[in-house]
């Protein structure tokens, strides 16, 4: 199946039959990530303590900051791809844990920069490092996290490492750009919406997944191959992302439902509902997203049930399931690619 994009004939993701993949029940769904990521749990550990050892710093400040962002936890899905690829592909070296590291504290920065933006204080149910030291300290500790992941690039000594990492942080920061562009805009098409999470979220999945193969040194085929993988995952896994924002509990995702809406961000589901609402409705919802009306979410929520953008949403994040799953033929068979399947189901099931 070919890779999804702003041309996906919206007819077929509008049926109303099931998507391709039944989730099982809520608590089945909940699978510990920590379950499925056995394989590498000592990699993982790794990961951790280099984090741990490698954002100290002389500056008190920074360090308080770089301890609370660490123990608030998170899934680790970047970094957990990269050393998945990596063994998948028979790589045994250190250098693999070292560029999970790089992954996991490029992302860590974007979620401080991104929280600054948003006038976010929540995150992962705790409160933002924004919240708790202002917002310079945070841009400021997460430019340390930019640069000293690229000191840690420069240590892993290879300069195309250097080279898919530039571009990924260029990508991202372009992402966040168009994203602010978006904001409280009633006219946010799907294809700028598309074309904001590659940018912004699945160039860092891509970049994970092909770092993961240069570890092993795999030929150029192959590293595209993984580039396709990680790059079809991090699209689901934002899709996924912004249905949470209409239809998670909060008590479990530990994200408030409509806080993307009252950041006046249009997201899929949203998006759908402009596009497929009559005209009255439409006005309201234009309305609420130009003034970010978050206490309105009832109104929006029977919107966009009453349009089927939910099961819209799912169906396209499963075609890009199905597109990262198809990107791991090939592989050895290993326990290590069994896992990569395994993580793409988890990442289409999730309802956190």
């Amino acid at each position: 199946m070919t890779t999804p994009d702003s041309a996906t004939d919206v007819r077929a993701l509008t049926q109303t039959d099931p998507p391709r993949s039944i989730a099982p029940p809520a608590e089945s769904r909940r699978m510990q990530l920590t379950q499925i990521l056995a394989p590498i749990a000592v990699d993982m550990r790794r990961v951790d303590q280099l984090i741990r050892t490698r954002l100290t710093s002389e500056v008190a400040l920074i360090n308080e900051i770089g301890d609370y962002i660490v123990s608030a936890g998170g899934k680790r899905l970047r970094p957990a791809i990269l050393l998945l690829v990596a063994r998948a592909l028979g790589a045994g070296d250190e250098t693999a844990p070292l560029l999970a590291v790089v992954i996991e504290l490029i992302h860590t920065a974007t979620l401080l920069h991104d929280d600054v933006v948003d006038h976010a204080d929540l995150r992962r149910g705790q409160r933002t490092a924004n919240a708790v030291w202002g917002n310079a300290g945070a841009v400021l500790s997460g430019d340390f996290l930019y640069s000293r992941s690229f000191q840690l690039m420069v240590e892993a000594n290879r300069s195309t490492v250097m080279r898919i990492m530039a571009d990924a942080t260029n990508a991202i920061a372009e992402g966040e750009v168009l994203q602010l562009m978006n904001s409280h805009d009633p006219d946010v098409t799907q294809a700028r919406y598309l074309r904001v999470i590659e940018l912004k979220t699945a160039r860092l999945f891509e970049a994970a997944a092909a770092l993961g193969a240069v570890c092993a040194d795999a030929p150029p085929a192959q590293v595209s191959q993984m580039r396709a993988f990680g790059s079809a995952l991090g699209m689901a896994y934002q899709l996924i992302d912004d249905l949470l924002d209409y239809t998670a509990d909060p008590k479990i995702s530990g994200k408030q439902i409509g806080s993307d809406l009252a950041e006046g961000k249009p997201t899929l589901p949203l998006i759908h509902a402009l596009t497929h609402s009559e005209a009255a409705t439409r006005e309201r919802l234009c309305e609420v997203i130009r003034e970010g009306h978050a206490e309105r979410i009832e109104e929006v929520l029977r919107a966009v049930e009453a349009t089927g953008a939910i099961p819209y949403t799912r169906r396209l994040a499963n075609r890009y399931c199905e597109t990262a799953i198809a990107a791991l033929d090939g592989l050895p068979n290993s326990t290590f690619a069994a896992t990569l399947r395994e993580l793409t189901m988890f990442t289409e099931q999730r309802i956190a």
